[in-house]
């Protein structure tokens, strides 16, 4: 399958890998028992992410509940690799998604050393009120850890009344950038709230649809994208959570294909399309497509069956690393243009180097696919069960 295999990352590996590497991002309720034990036993084939939710998916009467679950798992993982049973290549990177400041405050001093465990932490409904003080936590915690500890990242969430409204819009995303400034080499990934910033509207994408369907979250995405996503100073942003895994009934045409499942994987592709199909997947890759155009890379998923199709999605095709490279290789002031190695388009180096940049970053964690290989052939071939997060 790979012309370039991917590379391994643990939370250790460099910040510019990592803000690439969180990929598809399992959100599961704190609450859920058997966090560590599904770790261990390496439950969902190419799992590289999760979040682990003390926010909307507690209740509010459970969150004391949720944190002493919380770190009672931590603890669990930790034994698992003081036994050596689990090693640092094994886990996924994990995150906490909070509820405030106070909460995060509250867990550092309560988690201890098991804090060193995670990845980073989430941070919901990210504000011009609650911004810095989250990030001023984040920035603590890093100045006065243990030197051997690896960095906590963090991953604020823009999903508040603010940046949606168009009145407010545009100054509050310069007002955000500003802090988030402050704290650069701490902040992994920009995420996009869209169920948030739908419901200030009374609105719910269908399965059948994109959220570049829906005009207002669109339009404000674009303008989240044009603040925080530029090549010279951007910052890596994550798409919002696809929520559909099972479709009744439909009404336009599937958008997928045919021809790439019957040539990857013969009749068992025509039935692994009719059960994508039937479980809304098609929405959620035509999704992945037009996050990745609108260069976002990284999706929050709710159901482990959405893993391979988001992680397949992100990996390089051949014809874009062999454009990447060559762009790369002839950056000395010597062409300014060349035809492609497909011999089917133009790469004018000096517009296309951010691009190439960036894809030979992706190329590096989710690899290349050989020349005659489609992404369609990294796909499971069996229709996963369901496994409820409740």
């Amino acid at each position: 399958m790979f012309f370039s295999s991917p590379i391994s990352f643990s939370h250790r590996t460099s910040k510019e890998i990592l803000a690439y590497a969180v990929g598809a991002a399992l959100y599961m309720p704190a609450t859920r028992p058997h966090i560590a034990d599904d770790i261990l036993q390496r439950k969902h084939e190419g799992l590289t992410t999760i979040v682990i939710d003390l926010e909307d998916a507690v209740g509010d009467e459970q969150v004391e509940f949720a944190e002493q679950c919380l770190s009672q798992q931590l603890g669990l993982i930790a034994d698992y690799m003081e036994a050596g049973e689990l090693n640092t290549n094994d886990m996924p990177l994990l995150f906490i998604r909070m509820r405030s400041p106070e909460q995060l405050e509250h867990l550092i001093e309560m988690l201890g050393e098991r804090i060193s465990l995670l990845t980073g932490v989430v941070l919901p409904k990210f504000s011009c009120e609650n911004g810095r003080a989250y990030l001023q936590l984040v920035h603590q915690y890093n100045q006065q850890k243990d030197r051997s500890h690896p960095l906590l990242y963090a991953m604020p969430i823009l999903e508040t009344a603010e940046v949606i409204y168009r009145e407010t819009r545009w100054q509050t995303l310069i007002d955000l950038k500003q802090i988030v400034d402050e704290y650069a080499p701490y902040v992994l990934n920009i995420r996009i709230g869209a169920t948030d910033f739908s419901s200030l509207f009374g609105l719910r994408r269908s399965p059948e649809l994109t959220i570049y369907d829906i005009a207002t979250i669109r339009d404000c995405i674009a303008d989240i994208v044009n603040l925080f996503g530029r090549a010279d100073q951007g910052y890596v942003i994550s798409g919002p959570v696809w929520e559909y895994f099972s479709q009744r009934e439909r009404v336009f045409k599937p958008q997928l294909r045919q021809t790439p499942f019957e040539e990857s994987l013969g009749k068992t592709g025509r039935n692994l399309r009719m059960k994508y199909i039937t479980n809304s997947m098609d929405g959620l890759m035509r999704e992945v497509m037009m996050d990745k155009e609108n260069g976002i890379v990284g999706k929050t998923i709710i159901h482990p069956t959405q893993i391979k199709p988001v992680q397949a999605m992100y990996v390089v095709t051949h014809e874009e690393f062999m454009d990447a490279q060559g762009i790369i290789a002839r950056n000395d002031g010597s062409l300014g243009v060349f035809k492609s190695t497909y011999t089917n388009k133009m790469n004018e180096i000096k517009p296309h180097l951010s691009w190439a940049k960036r894809i030979l970053i992706r190329s590096q964690i989710y690899g290349v696919l050989h020349e005659q290989q489609h992404f369609v052939g990294l796909l499971p071939k069996h229709e996963q069960t369901y496994v409820s997060y409740s």
